[in-house]
C-alpha cells in the first residue's frame, strides 16, 4: 500500500479505522476510548470538501466539516456554497465553523463548534462563548491528534496504528484539497487545485452569460 494523498488512501484510512475497531465521533461529547473524530478544515475547496465527504458516505463514516465565512476562495452565501452546506448535510455530516481570528461567525448554518484557521499559540486553546473548541481540552492533546497540515504527516501516516488500534482515541484532522486533487507535493497539489478551479470559474462565466468566442 502507498500511503500518498489521495481519495484512494482516504478510503483506505476509514477502512483501516473500522478494521480497528473505531466509532465514528464528533464534539457533542467528551472523547471515549474508541472514539474516531473526523474533522476536515475546509480551506480552500468545496468542490474537494464533497468529494472527500461522498467517500466517507460510501464507507459508512461521517465527520465534522468546518466551514469558512471569510474564505477568498469560496463564498457560503453563493449557490455553491449553500448547496454544499445541504449537500454535507443530506449525506448525514455535521457542519462546523472554521473561523478567522477574531471573528466567530456562528449563525444557524453551523453547530456550535468552532475550528481556528492557522492558529497561533496564544489563541489556539482559548475557550470560546457558546461554542465547542476543538483545540482545547478534553478534544485535544497531542497523544490523540493528527493532522495532515501542508501534506505532511508529522508522526508519519496512520494508517497502520488505525488498524492496530494502537490509539485509545483519536481527533484526525485533514484537509479535502490535499487529498482530492492529484499531486506528490503541496506545491503540485495546489497547481491541480488552481487547474481545476479556472475550468470551474470558464463554465461561471459561460453561465452568466459572458461571450467566451
Amino acid at each position: 500500500m502507498t500511503c500518498d494523498f489521495s481519495l484512494a488512501h482516504y478510503r483506505d484510512l476509514l477502512r483501516a479505522a473500522k478494521t480497528g475497531g473505531y466509532r465514528w465521533a464528533g464534539f457533542d461529547r467528551a472523547p471515549e476510548e474508541g472514539d474516531l473524530i473526523l474533522r476536515h478544515d475546509v480551506d480552500l475547496s468545496l468542490d474537494a470538501a464533497l468529494a472527500v465527504a461522498e467517500v466517507e458516505t460510501e464507507e459508512g463514516a461521517w465527520s465534522t466539516w468546518f466551514l469558512m465565512t471569510r474564505s477568498v476562495f469560496y463564498n457560503l452565501a453563493s449557490s455553491e456554497g449553500e448547496q454544499a452546506i445541504e449537500r454535507l448535510r443530506a449525506l448525514g455530516h455535521r457542519v462546523a465553523h472554521h473561523a478567522v481570528y477574531p471573528h466567530v461567525d456562528l449563525d444557524d448554518r453551523f453547530d456550535r463548534t468552532v475550528a481556528w484557521h492557522n492558529p497561533d499559540p496564544e489563541f489556539m486553546t482559548a475557550p470560546i462563548d457558546g461554542a465547542v473548541n476543538v483545540m482545547q481540552a478534553p478534544f485535544f492533546d497531542p497523544e490523540h491528534y493528527r493532522s495532515d497540515s501542508n501534506q505532511r504527516w508529522r508522526h508519519g501516516c496512520p494508517h497502520d496504528d488505525l488498524a492496530a488500534a494502537r490509539f485509545t482515541w483519536l481527533q484526525l484532522l485533514t484537509h479535502p484539497e490535499i487529498w482530492a486533487f492529484d499531486g506528490a507535493t503541496m506545491r503540485e497539489t495546489m497547481e491541480s487545485m488552481l487547474d481545476a478551479e479556472r475550468a470551474a470559474r470558464l463554465e461561471h462565466l459561460r453561465n452568466d452569460r459572458i461571450d467566451l468566442t
